[in-house]
């Protein structure tokens, strides 16, 4: 049987908020990526709302949110979080972070942990190294030379799996049509790919104590393995675990392998 999904529109001072609730339980936030829409989770919702209330969102300037909005770093989107959780009477949750999302993840339990119950850093990275700087570099300047469709065609190839990409592009045109009509505009993107170059706590990462797995996968392009396994050895007591396959998408590519991983660590 489907949960019920009820939305939401919540204030966070400068910018509104799209924010989906589905089930009953623990507070329990998935926070997307780059890309920074709640639907990112389609594959999470469910499942984990059988032990949790799971809130799903659209960060600022992506999805339903207010629009044109950019950010100023993974440090600014971690304070809507926590505005979006003050506003909805949040104490306490735990944060399931994808990528960027992770990033959003370790500033907030470094700087207000008691926010957090357990926090799962999803493909994300502790800092950049010449690969992270040079890739995103670019993509940063295909965005501005060639545009949102090549932009995000790369992106789409970097981040999944051909085996699970290949099949679902029965045709190329409405695929990418799809991914462009959610594209949040040339300025907020730009921000989005700098708060990506700027992240770096990875002299920091050693005081948290929120208990924490570091989850990614074998062949993730965009924050290869190294990155996960940098994360659970600076992180006092993380575990880690990689997939063998799911590329950078893995809550999308292998998720049969990566839900129940993540459940066993959120509900033990």
């Amino acid at each position: 049987m489907t949960i019920p999904t009820e939305v939401q529109r919540i204030d966070v001072g400068d910018a509104e908020i799209h924010v989906e609730v589905t089930g009953s339980g623990p507070d329990l936030l998935l926070v997307a990526g780059l890309g920074g829409r709640g639907a990112f989770w389609a594959n999470q919702v469910q499942e984990f709302a059988q032990h949790f209330r799971v809130i799903t969102f659209d960060h600022r300037g992506c999805g339903d949110s207010t629009p044109d909005k950019v950010v100023y770093g993974a440090e600014h989107m971690a304070q809507d979080v926590l505005a979006m959780m003050d506003a909805m009477g949040i104490k306490q949750a735990s944060l399931v972070g994808h990528s960027t999302g992770g990033a959003i993840g370790q500033h907030i339990a470094l700087e207000q942990p008691e926010r957090l119950s357990k926090l799962v850093l999803s493909c994300s990275w502790a800092g950049p190294d010449t690969y992270l700087t040079e890739l995103f570099r670019t993509r940063r300047e295909i965005l501005i030379s060639c545009g949102p469709l090549a932009y995000l065609t790369m992106g789409t190839y970097l981040a999944m799996p051909s085996s699970i990409l290949q099949p679902q592009m029965s045709s190329a045109r409405k695929f990418m049509e799809e991914r462009l009509a959610a594209f949040p505009g040339l300025e907020v993107e730009l921000s989005r790919i700098n708060a990506v170059y700027t992240h770096d706590l990875r002299s920091r990462l050693h005081h948290i104590k929120v208990p924490t797995l570091c989850i990614g996968s074998s062949d993730d392009q965009i924050t290869p393995p190294g990155f996960t396994q940098e994360m659970g050895e600076l992180i006092e007591g993380a575990q880690t675990h990689l997939l063998a396959r799911g590329g950078h998408f893995a809550p999308i590519a292998a998720t049969a392998d990566y839900n129940p991983r993540v459940l066993e660590f959120l509900t033990a």
